[in-house]
């Protein structure tokens, strides 16, 4: 039941601080969203802050079921997958109108000068998503050349999305979204070009 309780007000807490950010959120928008009193929750979570730190946990913990999974359900191709991932993003902007932001994303630019430990949660969660997309290329294998350096092209996967995210909410226009998807589209078919080539002229 405690552990219900905490979930709820973790769940609360992600819905606000995405809708409204985190400081305009305030811990009695959580109480009346959860519709429990304030005793229940300063039980798990001292302060606003607190609550904060359990959100980011939970994105960086259930990054696997809350969102590979669904995004990449059917599929096998790494790189597909990849492109799917990003498909995802896009069916979020198109369904709120572009009004959606990458929660983390947003965060991170909402805190300007977060305590340490806000920052290290913020950059785990850029690490573990780039990590997912870093094994999809390594799956790839022989499909991207062997020099092609896997972590900064995951990185480099990361900047688009969420470059295209913000700029298709700033421009409320899922058209930024899509030409940066479709540069990093292009990108993708020159590095298995190049593979292929070298692949050949090795044969």
């Amino acid at each position: 039941m405690a552990a219900d309780t905490r979930t709820r007000i973790v769940q609360a807490a992600m819905e606000l601080f995405w809708l409204k950010g985190f400081n305009s959120t305030s811990v009695a928008d959580i109480l009346s969203r959860t519709q429990l009193n304030s005793g229940s929750l300063y039980h798990f979570f001292p302060g606003k802050q607190d609550v904060l730190i359990g959100v980011l946990e939970a994105y960086r913990d259930g990054i696997e079921e809350m969102l590979l999974k669904p995004a990449w359900d059917g599929l096998d191709d790494p790189i597909e997958q990849i492109f799917a991932l990003l498909a995802h993003y896009r069916r979020l902007i198109v369904e709120t109108e572009c009004a959606y932001g990458c929660p983390i994303g947003s965060l991170a630019l909402e805190l300007h000068e977060p305590d340490p430990q806000i920052r290290d949660l913020l950059a785990a969660n850029f690490v573990g998503w780039t990590r997912a997309i870093e094994q999809r290329l390594e799956a790839a294998g022989a499909r991207l050349p062997h020099d092609a350096d896997r972590a900064a092209l995951a990185e480099f996967v990361l900047t688009a999305m969420e470059g295209g995210v913000m700029q298709a909410r700033t421009h409320r226009d899922v058209g930024y979204f899509d030409r940066a998807v479709e540069m990093l589209r292009r990108h993708f078919a020159m590095l298995e070009q190049a593979a292929r080539t070298r692949a050949r002229s090795h044969a």
